[in-house]
């Protein structure tokens, strides 16, 4: 039905809070096992200790501790006061879970349908928790939207925080921030799935808060109608005036047809109308009490429905609406007789007061009739949280390294709860995102992350001087925005990734990995570098042991089979036309007079041994050589010498010098090596310092 904006003024009579009424529930034992029941409700009882729930007897809901909805080292667990409990005090009510650090600590519901309706409640009572008698006030946010202001009147006042709003995503969190007023608190927390055509006005850009839902007919202040009456679980409070009304209750059934709200059948079969007949229904309801500004608007919704027979033809109820002295509904209006009906808001009006009143026309002989009122307050969801793949990425980061810094609600919004470490990027068209991601000496333990390979569009990121261990994820050379990464400082080991090495070799990346003695700097080989002593320490003698055993096998079966004349000695001589024989290798052959300008008259010696001395020498191209000269007084004849150049020319290893050449001339015989300039593996083995 069509309604027009708003008006001024009307007659007010006493109103009642809708946040001071309290509800009744008993309990049973229930094991909590699973973040949604099969109607998709949560249901959660804060700071209640342990991990099992219970069941609500007069609900049937079942509610579950708040382990799992929050950080474990979020908030302290209380019991409220004993003697503010009383029979209608609900068990979920009985504890409560305060945060006494952090400005902000949130609560994250799963499970949801990322653009579904759902109705959001929050649920505080303070009943002297904490023996301070300090009744706080602190604000609510749904993700990043400002939802409400809570404030505690008094010990015994349940206050019910309530939003209509479609989820922007697969969950939704609800924030508690300190503001200083008072250390924040909460004792329960409901979430409730709706149907999409409910409350047509909560939508992508807007939620709304509730402010006030009275069920008018009961005489008893406690009469509170719920779940599973309101299969929404709709909490409907009693508005209660037996001196001024008369209550009327139907023993038939409502129809009720409309798609969009949808009251249950029990606020439907009870109206009011007024005592005396000639009188009107005229009430105002509190605006004041909610203390932000809701520049936004209003809305409500006035249920109506005929409970009562005409006593004759003559007969007749009718009425006009009005809304703060105005014509809200253009036409008289007459309730259909026992089917629910509704007039309501098709935009948000603004009010500095909401009243309202029921005139009878001329014609009607009957008073009118009101079944039930909601009225709710329009805030603005159109703030948009941090890239969603940037806020599943960094909540990984803060699982996987337990950070218990401020890494509560959204990482980059409101600017001012930003996480710390954090640096984020903001532009109005579209949302932040994280820039810069510093962690340095946070005593981050176990492996970098591979989620932060997931900031697609991260600059800098800081992990030096903590405890990191493993390898570098080859996953961060995706990170094409990347510009600076420092790992220094840490226990890291393998190879650098071949696509960051790339990444340093074109100037992009300003990479540091200092004080990490386990990584290997040129790619996935690990092959040890100049000055670097740990390939030496380890690779290399292994892998040496392992060949000289392999050269002692040879050698000896060589041997063995030259004394039994089995077979034709290996190693084959032939004549290269100077007398002198040759290997027939492929290896170089030098001469005496080239060994000598080789290693300049043979003036440093690197070492000696039972085959002769090792000297040091240089190449024309300027590659340096070792050659090892056989002593004449060696007891190393021509074939061992000449076995032994045999086999080492056909071994090729990465961590073995190579054999460059050799020499026979004449006497003189020598073998050329690959210089080594690290010293020998005896020294290095023994700890000695090799001076070169």
């Amino acid at each position: 039905m069509e309604e027009p904006t708003t008006g001024t003024t009307a007659m007010m009579v006493p109103w009642l809070l809708l946040l001071c009424i309290t509800a009744a529930a008993t309990s049973g034992a229930l094991q909590a096992h699973a973040q949604l029941e099969s109607n998709g409700f949560i249901s959660i009882d804060c700071g209640l200790p342990g991990q099992t729930g219970y069941v609500d007897k007069t609900t049937t809901l079942s509610y579950t501790t708040d382990a799992g909805f929050i950080d474990t080292d979020a908030g302290v667990n209380h019991n409220i006061s004993a003697e503010y409990i009383t029979p209608s005090t609900p068990t979920s009510l009985h504890s409560v879970r305060s945060f006494p650090s952090g400005e902000r600590n949130c609560y994250t519901l799963g499970s949801l349908v990322s653009g579904l309706k759902y109705l959001l409640r929050g649920k505080f009572l303070y009943a002297n928790y904490d023996g301070l008698n300090m009744l706080p006030m602190f604000d609510l946010y749904i993700g990043v939207n400002f939802w409400t202001t809570v404030n505690i009147s008094a010990s015994d006042v349940e206050v019910y925080a309530e939003a209509i709003m479609v989820a922007p995503d697969d969950f939704v969190q609800v924030c508690l921030i300190n503001t200083g007023g008072g250390m924040p608190f909460i004792s329960g927390l409901d979430l409730r799935p709706l149907k999409n055509k409910l409350y047509p006005l909560a939508n992508e850009t807007q939620a709304l808060v509730l402010l006030h839902r009275f069920n008018f007919g009961p005489t008893d202040s406690h009469t509170i109608i719920r779940y599973p009456d309101d299969p929404h679980d709709r909490i409907w409070f009693p508005f209660v005036d037996v001196e001024n009304w008369v209550d009327i209750t139907a023993g038939e059934k409502v129809n009720i047809l409309d798609e969009l709200f949808q009251p249950p059948q029990e606020v439907m079969q009870t109206a009011i109308t007024p005592r005396d007949v000639s009188e009107n229904i005229e009430f105002t309801l509190d605006l004041e009490s909610f203390p932000r500004d809701h520049s936004l608007g209003y809305v409500h919704t006035v249920y109506f429905c005929e409970l009562q027979e005409y006593p004759s033809s003559n007969a007749l109820r009718q009425f006009y609406i009005y809304r703060n002295g105005v014509l809200t509904y253009l036409q008289v209006y007459t309730p259909p007789y026992l089917a629910g009906d509704f007039v309501n808001s098709l935009k948000p009006f603004q009010a500095s007061q909401y009243k309202i009143s029921l005139n009878a026309t001329a014609k009607s002989t009957l008073p009118p009739i009101i079944n039930a009122i909601e009225l709710f307050s329009v805030i603005s969801t159109t703030t948009v949280g941090t890239n969603s793949q940037d806020v599943f990425a960094i909540r990984a980061v803060k699982k996987m390294y337990q950070v218990q810094k401020n890494w509560m609600g959204d990482p980059c919004l409101p600017e001012t709860l930003s996480w710390d470490n954090l640096t984020c990027s903001y532009n109005s068209s579209r949302p932040p995102i994280i820039r810069i991601v510093n962690m340095s000496f946070n005593d981050l333990q176990g492996g970098i992350s591979p989620d932060f390979a997931a900031l697609k569009n991260l600059q800098s990121m800081d992990l030096s001087n903590n405890n990191l261990t493993g390898s570098i994820p080859e996953a961060l050379s995706q990170l094409e925005s990347l510009k600076f990464l420092d790992l220094s400082n840490n226990k890291l080991n393998g190879p650098i990734p071949s696509g960051l090495l790339k990444k340093v070799q074109d100037r992009s990346l300003d990479l540091k990995y200092d004080n990490n003695p386990d990584i290997c700097t040129n790619g996935s080989s690990c092959q040890p570098e100049r000055g670097s002593n740990l390939a030496i320490y380890i690779v290399v003698p292994v892998v040496v042991i392992v060949v000289l055993l392999l050269v002692a096998m040879l050698y000896f079966c060589l041997q063995r089979k030259r004394k039994q004349g089995s077979i034709k000695n290996s190693v084959k001589l032939k004549n290269d036309g100077d007398g002198n024989s040759s290997l027939g290798l492929e290896s170089h052959r030098f001469t005496y007079r080239e060994l000598e300008t080789i290693t300049n008259n043979f003036q440093r010696v690197l070492g000696r041994g039972g085959f002769g001395c090792v000297f040091h020498g240089s190449l024309e191209d300027g590659t340096q050589v070792a050659v090892k000269l056989r002593s004449h007084s060696s007891n190393q004849g021509v074939r061992q010498f000449l076995a032994e150049a045999q086999v080492l020319s056909r071994i090729h290893h990465k961590n073995l010098v190579s054999m460059i050449g050799y020499c026979k001339d004449g006497e003189q015989m020598a073998l050329v090596y690959e210089y080594m300039p690290e010293g020998t593996l005896q020294e290095h083995i023994a700890g000695m310092q090799v001076v070169n």
